[in-house]
C-alpha cells in the first residue's frame, strides 16, 4: 500500500540498515527519543508496554533526535549504552534522526502528514512525541510528549484486537 511506512529502510543504533517491513502487520508507537529530557523517564513505560504487548504484535521504535534542546548529543554507542544501563531497554533502537527540517527522516516526513498534531500542524515540537501506527502501516494518532505511555495503552489494545 502506497501510504504504509513499510518501504523505509532505517539504521540501527549499532549500524545496520533495516526495512521497516520487518514489523509488518504489527501495531508500532514511533517516538524520537533523548537521554538529557525531562521526558526520559518514558522509556520505563515504553518498555512495560512492549513487555507486555509484544507477544500479542506490537513494538515500540526508538528514534533518537537531539534538534530539541540538544538533549540527545551522544554518539550511537553512548545512546545505546544509556539504554541498555540507565532505563533497561529491549524494544528496538535507531540511528539519531532529524524529525524537522531539511535533513528529516523520510519516515517521519511521512507519519508527520498522517497524523497531525494541534490545529494540523505537521512540525514535532519536542522529544518524545508519540505516533501511534496500525497494522496496515498507517499513522492513525499522533500523541504530545507530556502523554504517558501507559495511557496509550488502551488504544494500542484496540488495534490489537
Amino acid at each position: 500500500m502506497a501510504d504504509d511506512i513499510y518501504h523505509h529502510r532505517v539504521k540501527t543504533l549499532d549500524g545496520r540498515e533495516v526495512s521497516l517491513g520487518d514489523w509488518k502487520g504489527q501495531v508500532l508507537l514511533i517516538v524520537n527519543v533523548a537521554s538529557k529530557c525531562g521526558f526520559t523517564p518514558q522509556y520505563t513505560g515504553f518498555e512495560a508496554l512492549y513487555q507486555r504487548l509484544r507477544d500479542r504484535g506490537f513494538a515500540v521504535l526508538g528514534f533518537p533526535c537531539n534538534q530539541f534542546g540538544k538533549q540527545e548529543p551522544g554518539s550511537a554507542a553512548e545512546i545505546a549504552k544509556f539504554c541498555s544501563t540507565t532505563y533497561p531497554v529491549t524494544f528496538p533502537m535507531f540511528a539519531k534522526v532529524d524529525v524537522n527540517g531539511p535533513n528529516e527522516a523520510l519516515l517521519y516526513r511521512q507519519i508527520k502528514e498522517q497524523a497531525k498534531g494541534l490545529l494540523g500542524s505537521k512540525a514535532i515540537k519536542w522529544n518524545f512525541t508519540k505516533f501511534l501506527v496500525n497494522r496496515n502501516g498507517e499513522a492513525v494518532e499522533r500523541f504530545a510528549p507530556t502523554v504517558k505511555p501507559e495511557t496509550i495503552a488502551p488504544k494500542i489494545a484496540k488495534l490489537l484486537t
